[in-house]
């Protein structure tokens, strides 16, 4: 569940809901889309939270991902363990871990938007830990909490049960002294001693410990606790100390997180790990992502910047782009042209004579498509210059995936029957500039980066319309699928035979080639559309950060041919059914509110 789906959904049912039924609601919700077959694919192409490889590191014998994780507090019940692991979190902590079933504990509250956690902290019983463990797949590193007050005999049995699926454990100090140093030998895990920050004394040390987990200070209200304020600061500070003493110690911090930069301050303080806590309840599941990107600016300021070729796949664009130019120009002028005069055997003089609207409709169709490459051409140059050219390895996945489907499109030309050879002769010409665009952005693996570090008003009104973007490409996709589907089956709807004022039947006599004809313009289109809604979907899905100004203008730009084509050719030709326009009127209300909410955080300059 992206930033841009949780945060609209929180507002309006999660945070109507007590604190652990939310939980459980968005925890049970995403498991179940991660465990459905293609479920985890999906939840990687709507979020894209695949942790950068730079941000990889080997701690000991085990390898994380991300030096982000996710705390136990937030999924006590490990109902969500199976999607945690798609989010972008380098390793998940589980537990604290009781040997038996605990008695019924307080839930969580929340109060004026914070949330409170009782003081019996939620367990997690030893028989839950190993159902989870065995069932799912983990593929990122698990960190065991015990509970305090575990015992030698159940320290035993919790270590013989989880040792083969467990990479790390965390214990008190006295616990260490008790269970660890007993160790007759070094068993293939890590253990570290848990303590809170701001009761962090010197003088700590334990041969067998490999480190410590930092929990934020903490305020108690009543039976119940929250994270102080500036617990970020204080977590600073201990890591700090903590690295000072002990500088071959791996420092976990647990919570103090709220935005990226304070994960990004953590982590240059000399933090190895750090889990999130309350404050990715706040922020949103995003969070993990926006810190990677946080932490790659940092880097990127420091490394020469990686700047790739991008001349095929400009090419590529400008050739859709005055493609729909061109036949821009024949569907305002001749509509038909000598080859299609032939086939069907009719000339545009005496299809005029028959009925005037026919030529009129197909005039529709073909500057509706004319309108869509246009567009198409403007989304692919800007990816092009703007995402290839900065070796984007998401813009490279955006501009290919559409272009193998508009080419995949020529099949639906012939659905019925007729196959336009200059639509071929074009896509012709054009494979050779696809093939060397394709080697060129071959290398192009590039990870985002974004200077944005805080959670403020501009971000959040961005997320809105990020979220209207989405569903403009999403709509986009399946207004094309559905004129696909029309155009290789029925070809009309019921408008276009009142607008025209005649049946296919009549059609069909007055010329057994003419439907063809229309179909094949029809499902052109409808294939067109399908091309450009993935360009503007994956733009919206992957292309948001603060300055990223080109994601605006290629939006707001891109798309106007296509509403402009759309709509004016209905005008033009007095097809101006409000019904049929209805779907484009909403496109358009998408578009305009969309580009007024992401204005201020897409054009805004990072300072």
């Amino acid at each position: 569940m992206p930033d841009w789906s949780y945060h609209p959904m929180k507002r309006v049912l999660l945070d109507k809901m007590s604190a652990r039924k939310g939980r459980e609601f968005i925890h049970h919700s995403m498991n179940s889309i991660a465990s459905m077959p293609g479920g985890r694919q999906l939840i990687g192409f709507l979020g894209h939270m695949k942790p950068p490889d730079e941000l990889q590191k080997k701690i000991g014998n085990t390898v994380y991902s991300s030096p982000i994780g996710l705390s136990g507090h937030i999924d006590p019940k490990l109902s969500g363990m199976l999607a945690f692991q798609e989010l972008g979190f380098g390793f998940l902590e589980i537990g604290p871990i009781v040997l038996k079933e605990p008695a019924e504990q307080e839930d969580p509250i929340r109060e004026n938007n914070t949330i409170l956690f009782s003081n019996q902290q939620e367990k997690v019983p030893l028989k839950l830990a190993m159902k989870k463990l065995l069932n799912y797949p983990i593929n990122v590193p698990v960190v065991a909490r015990l509970d305090r007050h575990v015992g030698e005999r159940e320290w035993e049995v919790i270590l013989q049960q989880l040792i083969p699926f467990v990479d790390a454990f965390i214990l008190t100090e006295e616990q260490m002294d008790t269970f660890v140093s007993k160790q007759e030998e070094r068993l293939d895990c890590a253990f570290y001693i848990g303590l809170h920050a701001e009761e962090l004394e010197t003088g700590i040390n334990h041969p067998h410990v490999d480190g410590v987990v930092l929990d934020a200070p903490c305020r108690i209200n009543g039976g119940y606790w929250c994270e102080k304020q500036h617990a970020n600061d204080s977590l600073i500070q201990a890591v700090k100390q903590m690295k000072m003493e002990h500088p071959d110690w791996t420092v976990i911090t647990s919570g103090g997180v709220e935005t990226p930069e304070e994960g990004l301050k953590l982590h240059q303080a000399g933090a190895d790990l750090v889990m999130l806590s309350t404050g990715y309840v706040n922020a949103g599941p995003g969070l993990p992502k926006r810190i990677h990107e946080r932490i790659m600016s940092e880097q990127n300021n420091s490394a020469p910047k990686r700047v790739r070729t991008s001349h095929w796949s400009f090419f590529f664009g400008l050739a859709i782009l005055f493609g729909g130019i061109i036949a821009f120009f024949f569907a305002l002028t001749r509509i038909i042209l000598p080859y299609d005069e032939v086939f069907l055997g009719l000339t545009r003089a005496e299809l005029l004579q028959v009925n005037p609207r026919i030529l009129a409709f197909m005039s529709h169709d073909r500057m509706a498509l004319a309108g869509t490459m246009i567009s198409g051409g403007i989304l692919y140059i800007q990816l092009a210059r703007n995402g290839i050219r900065a070796n984007m390895h998401w813009a490279k996945i955006a501009f290919h995936s559409a272009a193998i489907i508009g080419f995949l499109g020529i099949f639906l030309f012939i659905g019925f029957g007729y196959f336009d050879w200059l639509h071929g002769l074009y896509w012709l010409i054009l494979l050779p500039v696809y093939l060397l665009s394709l080697k060129e952005a071959k290398p192009v693996n590039g990870s985002p980066a974004s200077r944005h570090g805080t959670n403020d008003r501009a971000w959040k009104l961005g997320l809105y319309g990020q979220l209207l973007f989405v569903m403009l490409g999403f709509f986009i996709i399946i207004g094309g699928i559905v004129i696909s589907a029309i155009g290789v089956t029925k070809v009309f709807v019921d408008t276009d035979l009142s607008f025209i004022c005649m049946t296919p039947e009549m059609l069909d006599k007055i010329n057994n080639k003419l439907i063809p004809v229309i179909a094949h313009d029809r499902a052109g289109f409808g294939s067109a559309l399908v091309s450009v809604g993935l360009l503007v979907l994956m733009l919206s899905l992957w292309g948001f950060r603060q300055g990223a100004s080109w994601v605006w203008n290629s939006i707001a730009i891109g798309a106007l041919p296509a509403f402009i084509a759309g709509i004016g050719t209905h005008l033009y030709i007095g097809y101006t059914d409000f019904i049929h326009l209805l779907p484009v009127y909403f496109l358009v209300l998408l578009y305009v509110v969309g580009l007024i909410l992401s204005y201020p955080i897409l054009k805004r300059k990072p300072k």
